[in-house]
């Protein structure tokens, strides 16, 4: 037999000349289609072909939403740990993991700078820092910014992007529901107005919360958007859910959301929806 053995040859017989370099293409969650890395930087992050919006950072967002330089505030705040919690990894050893992958704290960025030539507090949520879990720093850094856009007069906008509350944090991150609500209470009071922009995903506590008490809540098209998610539904209430179901057009098709606004048309909108609410 050893008449028909045939030893396998390598199929990249140079690999260093036929490596690809990492995120030169990208294939679309959408449509399926690989497309060249730049040309979705270059427009936004969404997919030239079909519209899909792709998850981008939080510091991404505020560089498409200022005109300029941003300031960052209340940086310093850290999770402490409170529960000494350990599941498949301890939590401290999950806060350092997030605070090198995304460079920042915790989930949340709070900034200020002009928007459209108007000064403007925007919080951004970071989905890569525990899935932008809602824990204690994130529900005092939005409670600072309301009391800050309430004592200053400057509009607020939220950018939510986020799995919900932080379990590692227990009753504490479930708490935040409840202070960041009344705060945005007193900000009703002073007449400040608040924007909502809820993102893919927007689920559990912070949808329960903040996300959907703006004065205009506006999603970017396609987003999943919800308190528990469809399998768990499905589950508890043992039917099938529509098509479509907890996704931005569903919502908004239920009298859930008042806009459904593309990440390209996204700053010039906000800044027509702050300057009604101004005046």
């Amino acid at each position: 037999m050893s008449w028909f053995r045939k030893e396998p040859e390598p199929l990249l017989r140079n690999e260093a000349e036929s490596r690809v370099p990492e995120g030169l293409w990208i294939k679309c969650a959408g449509c399926k289609e690989i497309i060249y890395g730049k040309e979705i930087v270059k427009n936004l992050h969404v997919c030239v072909k079909c519209g899909h919006h792709f998850r981008i950072s939080a510091r991404r967002r505020l560089e498409l939403l200022y005109d300029g330089p941003w300031e960052e505030f209340d940086r310093g705040l850290v999770s402490s740990d409170p529960l000494g919690f350990v599941d498949t990894k301890a939590y401290t050893r999950r806060l350092k993991d997030g605070r090198a992958q995304t460079n920042s704290l915790d989930a949340l960025i709070s900034s200020i700078g002009e928007m459209g030539g108007r000064k403007t507090i925007i919080c951004a949520m970071e989905y890569g820092f525990i899935g932008g879990s809602m824990g204690v720093v994130v529900g005092e850094k939005v409670t600072r910014a309301i009391e800050r856009a309430a004592h200053e007069k400057i509009p607020l906008i939220v950018i939510s992007c986020s799995g919900g509350a932080r379990m590692m944090e227990g009753a504490l991150s479930l708490m935040q529901m409840a202070k960041i609500s009344a705060a945005l209470a007193h900000l009703d009071e002073a007449g400040v107005p608040f924007i909502s922009l809820l993102t893919d995903p927007t689920t559990g506590g912070v949808t329960a919360s903040f996300a959907m008490l703006g004065d205009l809540n506006i999603a970017e098209p396609g987003a999943l958007i919800g308190f528990a998610g469809p399998r768990v539904i499905e589950q508890t209430i043992r039917q099938k859910l529509p098509p479509g179901f907890q996704r931005s057009e569903f919502l908004l098709a239920h009298g859930m959301l008042d806009l459904i606004v593309d990440r390209r048309d996204l700053k010039r909108t906000l800044v027509t929806c702050l300057g009604f609410l101004l005046n």
